[in-house]
């Protein structure tokens, strides 16, 4: 796999830990505006810290090199689209996140679009 592509993942994946690391952070000092602490499925805090995981894993493990880096880009990025997915175009605090909204959603995209173009480039060889 192309090393540029590798370090366009992994810069992907590091935006993703960012944007959800200042979440977390607004999320515990309740600065405004933070997520709500739970939702009807789970407490955000416990979600954020298992797609904080499955992203550094990724990196870790290499987000394009193998099927288990793939996946866990893929899912990293899915729990970011929990934050930053375009329902969030709904919310009322929209004015006030839409730069976390937007970078979120580019960088999630990025992500699959590469995990993708990888594994077709792998099905292909």
């Amino acid at each position: 796999m192309s090393h540029s592509r590798t370090r366009h993942a992994n810069a992907a994946l590091a935006a993703l830990i960012v944007l959800q690391l200042t979440m977390l952070g607004a999320l515990f000092a309740r600065s405004a505006p933070h997520p709500p602490a739970t939702i009807p499925l789970f407490a955000i805090a416990p979600f954020l810290a298992a797609a904080l995981s499955a992203a550094a894993a990724a990196i870790i493990i290499g987000p394009l090199e193998t099927v288990a880096g793939r996946v866990l880009s893929v899912l990293a990025a899915l729990m970011a689209l929990l934050s930053y997915g375009p329902q969030k175009y709904l919310d009322a605090q929209f004015a006030l996140i839409w730069p976390a909204v937007i970078a979120g959603q580019v960088a999630a995209i990025a992500v699959i679009v590469m995990v993708v173009s990888a594994t077709m480039k792998r099905s292909t060889s």
